[in-house]
């Protein structure tokens, strides 16, 4: 859990927008919540030093300082980079044929998470060449002795799904990058629950950052984000700016009882039980033997869903907890029945 630059800030991105994001990360109760790493995207990269290590540019003027600033919160930091030889911003650098010397600086610098996203990597490497281009990096990424969380982005591309764990990353991007839109969210999220077998502790599907309070959606649709993400056990990392929320938004990122469900330590991603008509169950099992049923209204009208025990292959009463009314329901046995609202969510917690 953390926050990324890229949806607020793109590539104009500075050291004191970050210091202002990690003082406001803990103001808020974000950190307290579970928020942790500080992550800067494209954008901070400058040129070479004679050791032909990459430096900040102007935008950072000391980068191992501003990490120790971070720390000093008690929070983690970490750089977006790029096996290409230019960033996505192509007036800024990537690390090809400077993938050692790079990797040394971060550690050096005192980073904790690294972001390696394709980008211009394709016009030096091949599509069949990308496991081999993220096993190197992470090797390197080892061999400095600084643990860091390595992400793998190259947007879901040739089912790095399937070969991502074993080439060292921690999570991976399924998705091109998500817009603010509910047309964006609701295509990428919704999509996540196929890969659901792919995801557990240490190794996670990454649908891309959150765009909860960046105002292309409505409340209700960014509840459904939220929630889709925490179902799909992802990576939860803010994309707005979180020096300036509404309360609506604060609620939703500080909804620590879908927190909870995201960062279940059995890590075991949700399922789909029935899909017809925009309308779709998901279930996901938790530690201890309870279970999260998330009603989706994919339509564009309120309806009202239910579900019956023999399709959750249940038996008995369950207590029942509604997570984002935050109040406890009649304890249920044999049906379960919800209103949703258009683009929303119910998502209901069962134990015994």
């Amino acid at each position: 859990m953390g926050w990324n630059s890229y949806n607020a800030f793109r590539d104009t991105v500075t050291d004191a927008q970050i210091r202002e994001v990690a003082d406001a990360i803990v103001s808020s109760g974000m950190k307290a919540a579970g928020y942790q790493y500080v992550i800067i995207d494209d954008g901070w990269e400058g040129e070479r030093d004679s050791r032909g290590r990459l430096q900040p540019n102007s935008k950072f003027p000391d980068m191992k300082a501003l990490a120790d600033y971070v720390h000093s919160k008690g929070l983690k930091i970490g750089l977006w980079a790029t096996p290409g030889p230019r960033a996505c911003s192509p007036s800024y650098s990537g690390s090809y044929g400077h993938e050692k010397e790079d990797a040394e600086q971060w550690a050096e610098w005192g980073m904790d998470f690294i972001k390696f996203d394709w980008c211009s990597a394709g016009q030096i490497y091949s599509k069949e060449q990308q496991p081999l281009v993220y096993q190197k990096q992470a090797e390197l990424l080892r061999a400095t002795g600084r643990s860091m969380l390595f992400s793998i982005c190259q947007y879901g591309d040739n089912k790095v799904y399937e070969w991502g764990a074993a080439a060292g990353g921690n999570m991976w991007r399924t998705t091109f990058d998500i817009r603010d839109t509910w047309a964006s969210m609701s295509s990428v999220g919704f999509r996540q629950v196929e890969l659901a077998q792919y995801a557990g502790p240490g190794h996670w599907n990454d649908p891309d950052m959150l765009e909860v309070g960046n105002g292309g959606m409505s409340n209700d649709e960014y509840i459904t984000h939220f929630t889709l993400w925490a179902m799909a056990a992802a990576p939860l990392f803010a994309g707005n700016d979180v020096r300036r929320m509404s309360p609506a938004t604060l609620d939703i990122l500080l909804n620590r009882e879908i927190i909870a469900i995201d960062q279940d330590p059995l890590g075991a991603a949700g399922r789909l039980l029935s899909r017809k008509d925009g309308l779709e169950i998901w279930t996901r099992n938790l530690t201890g033997g309870a279970f999260v049923v998330a009603f989706f209204n994919r339509t564009d009208a309120p309806t009202t869903m239910k579900v019956h025990w023999e399709k959750l292959k249940i038996t008995g009463d369950y207590r029942v907890r509604d997570l984002w009314a935050r109040e406890n329901l009649a304890p249920a046995s044999g049906l379960l029945q919800v209103n949703v609202p258009r683009h929303g969510v119910v998502a209901l917690k069962l134990f015994k």
